[in-house]
């Protein structure tokens, strides 16, 4: 028997073309993993941007409620004020009408009266 039968248990030693075959597979199985990396990264990136927005969205979200709970808030106190206020100006008019009324009222009775001093006095003078 041969060293070289002993040495290589029966398989024969690779050409240098095979060898440069594999390197090459090896090397385009590395950038393939390299890119899936570089991918995968990103994607992680995209994620952590993405869950960075929806947080601030949140908190948005939540100061906009407030807000909204603050202006119905004040939205029903405005139109509580303004019912009182209507309420209020109705009876300033009703008492401003009883008031005019009213002064109609003593116009006419004084009218009456001096029409009824002149007709006296028509009469006395007549008589």
């Amino acid at each position: 028997m041969s060293d070289r039968s002993a040495n290589n248990s029966g398989h024969a030693e690779p050409s240098y073309s095979e060898v440069d075959v594999a390197t090459r597979r090896l090397m385009a199985a590395l950038d393939a993993l390299e890119s899936a990396v570089e991918r995968r990264r990103e994607a992680d990136r995209d994620e952590n941007e993405l869950a960075s927005r929806i947080q601030a969205l949140g908190a948005d979200r939540s100061r906009l409620a407030d807000e909204l709970d603050g202006s119905l808030v004040k939205s029903r106190r405005l139109e509580r004020a303004n019912r009182e206020i209507a309420e209020r100006l109705d009876a300033a008019i009703g008492t401003i009408r009883a008031v005019l009324d009213a002064g109609k009222e003593s116009l006419s009775l004084e009218s009456a009266l001096e029409e009824e001093d002149a007709e006296h006095e028509e009469d006395s003078e007549d008589s």
